[in-house]
């Protein structure tokens, strides 16, 4: 942000610079020539003292602007530097040294303009308002600085910001990317078993295969999709591992149709059932169960799949899936959204819990 370029920095600075000597310099030396001096001198000397009050906050505002230059020139905060810094001094120095120059035979001007006479103004009276010059430039640069280093903060604030969410489309993207491979390789040794035992069959597992890939492709780009179209792409998979598995995978679903609207991470439930089919009943001889249920508990959705046996055949063996999933739902919901992976009886749980608020 360059304040040296905005017409509004100008007319606040002008205002505020102008402003401040006129109420600390010229304010108590006119109240008092009223209330003590009525006469024609000190009539004469109000002019004067408004004029001084106007000549040195008028020159203050000119000569900031030199420093409001060399601020922006030299006074980088990200990264500032002890040379910047002395130099900043040095220039302070100058211009201070300049406006005592100027400053003396304006007022000197003006004294005689409003009064007729000459003011006698003595070296040691120059030297002695030097420290109130240097505070006029000194609250002014504190307030230039201020605001720029607020300026700056909130710069960053945002570009943190940006880097943050550009991080997490790409983490979540690189996410959805190792789940593609995922459902195509599993797929597709399905359909190598059964092509040349059973063509009808193979012609609808390929199908369903089509329907999945066009599902993860188009929701490839969106973080969330509607529960309804996640069941759809979960009825297909189950549908072809039934065909790999036939009467060992036995499925069932409770699904709270108030939740079917609600908006979750793509491919979260099929992975989760996929990794229950494959890693549950997949190393059970005899097969077993695999359940979803979804509801709502107050402010929350609670999405469940359970698969018979136990985390001692599954663990180490889904824990890539799995992380993935908890991986999505961080980036997504923070702190907010739970994955949670136990035994059940005589089933593994894994339940997810999506805050809806």
């Amino acid at each position: 942000m360059r304040l040296l370029k905005k017409t509004k920095y100008h007319l606040y600075a002008s205002i505020g610079v102008i402003g401040y000597v006129l109420c600390s310099l010229t304010l108590s030396k006119v109240s008092y020539r009223i209330k003590y001096d009525t006469t024609t001198d000190g009539t004469t000397m109000i002019f004067y003292y408004i004029s001084e009050g106007l000549i040195c906050g008028i020159l203050a505002y000119a000569l900031s602007n030199i420093l409001l230059y060399y601020i922006e020139k030299l006074i980088v905060f990200n990264d500032l530097k002890k040379s910047a810094i002395w130099k900043m001094v040095l220039v302070f120095a100058v211009v201070i040294f300049v406006y005592s120059i100027i400053v003396w035979p304006l007022l000197d001007a003006a004294y005689t303009l409003v009064s007729g006479n000459s003011s006698g103004t003595t070296l040691f009276m120059k030297a002695a308002n030097v420290p109130y010059f240097s505070t006029i430039f000194i609250i002014w640069m504190f307030v230039v600085i201020a605001i720029k280093a607020y300026h700056h903060i909130n710069q960053v604030k945002i570009s943190q910001l940006e880097l943050e969410s550009n991080l997490r489309e790409s983490q979540l993207n690189t996410l959805k990317g190792q789940i593609n491979p995922h459902f195509m390789f599993n797929s597709l040794n399905n359909i190598r078993g059964l092509i040349l035992e059973d063509a009808p069959r193979s012609r609808d597992m390929i199908t369903r295969l089509s329907e999945m890939l066009r599902y993860s492709l188009t929701k490839n780009g969106v973080n969330t999709i509607s529960l309804k179209e996640e069941l759809q792409t979960v009825d297909n998979y189950i549908e072809i591992s039934k065909i790999q598995f036939e009467e060992r995978l036995k499925f069932g679903i409770d699904v709270n149709r108030e939740t079917l609207n609600i908006g979750i991470p793509p491919m979260v439930i099929q992975m989760l059932v996929e990794n229950a089919v494959k890693h549950g009943i997949g190393n059970i001889k005899e097969g077993g169960e695999v359940n979803l249920k979804v509801d709502l508990q107050k402010d929350e959705l609670v999405i469940i799949v359970e698969n018979s046996g136990s985390l001692s055949i599954t663990e180490g063996s889904t824990r890539l899936g799995l992380e993935n999933i908890k991986r999505r739902l961080s980036l997504l919901y923070g702190n907010k959204a739970s994955f949670i992976l136990q035994e059940n009886g005589n089933f593994v749980e894994a339940k997810i819990i999506i805050p809806l608020v």
